[in-house]
């Protein structure tokens, strides 16, 4: 009596779920990314949160105190830091090696890796945002955002711009030092528009007209009017969502994989 043994069919990986997974594996072995991405924003926010100045009510910005306006400007600038210094130089440094070129003689198209990475960069992100505003509700009593939709509609769209915004800098660069040279250039004075420096509620008149017509400046704006409890301004959201949709066009037409 002849017994039919069945063996159960071996499990196909998707392509994309493979570069995936081997994505994950490289970001994790860097530690200077995660530092950057996860740690430097709650550690500043701790630093600025034991300022004993920036826990005082301040009647000049409406009733607040400093670091309860910190408190969204370091979740942006987590995201702004994702898009130009953690992502470009990976990208540009897969093309430099010839990783790109590679790929489009298999079945794993370069266009699966670059999912993966904005997948991976903008999950990075996101775990820094909820980490700033846990550490800011916990130890400085910072409220959260009342108008959560509006939040979060708000920070999707300014992680759309910052990953956009860093596609376009791995289009442009040829190389990854050149990435990291010309990300750290838009970087700082990103990061004046996200009101690092200056919060954008304190910025002159003019000034502010001009910064919120920016990416971040936007952002800023939109994160703030959220966190207080109103909608955002349809004009900050669409500001957002051009500058996303005119970077990642950019980026398309400029890009090349070799």
């Amino acid at each position: 009596m002849s017994t039919a043994v069945q063996t159960a069919p071996a499990r196909s990986t998707s392509p994309y779920f493979a570069v995936l997974r081997a994505e994950a594996r490289l970001f994790r072995r860097e530690p200077g990314s995660l530092f950057w991405v996860l740690a430097f924003p709650p550690l500043l926010l701790v630093i600025l949160g034991s300022i004993p100045s920036f826990k005082k009510v301040d009647a000049g910005l409406g009733g607040v105190r400093l670091i309860d306006l910190y408190v969204p400007i370091l979740v942006l600038i987590a995201l702004v830091m994702i898009g130009l210094q953690t992502m470009p130089p990976v990208i540009t440094g897969y093309r430099e090696r010839g990783i790109l070129r590679r790929m489009s003689a298999t079945p794993v198209r370069p266009s699966a890796l670059l999912s993966a990475q904005v997948g991976l960069n903008g999950a990075a992100a996101l775990a820094s945002v909820l980490i700033c505003l846990t550490v800011g509700r916990l130890a400085f009593g910072v409220a959260l955002p009342r108008q959560a939709f509006g939040y979060a509609l708000a920070l999707l769209l300014t992680a759309a711009a910052s990953l956009s915004l860093g596609a376009l800098v791995s289009a442009l660069a040829r190389t990854a030092k050149m990435a990291q040279a010309l990300g750290t250039g838009i970087f700082f004075p990103s990061m004046f528009c996200a009101g690092l420096w200056l919060p954008v509620k304190a910025m002159p008149d003019v000034m502010a007209h001009i910064v919120v017509l920016t990416p971040f400046g936007a952002a800023a704006s939109a994160l703030d009017q959220a966190f207080a409890g109103d909608w955002p301004s349809w004009s900050h959201l669409g500001v957002l969502a051009a500058w996303a949709i005119v970077l990642s066009a950019a980026a398309g037409r400029w890009f090349r994989w070799e």
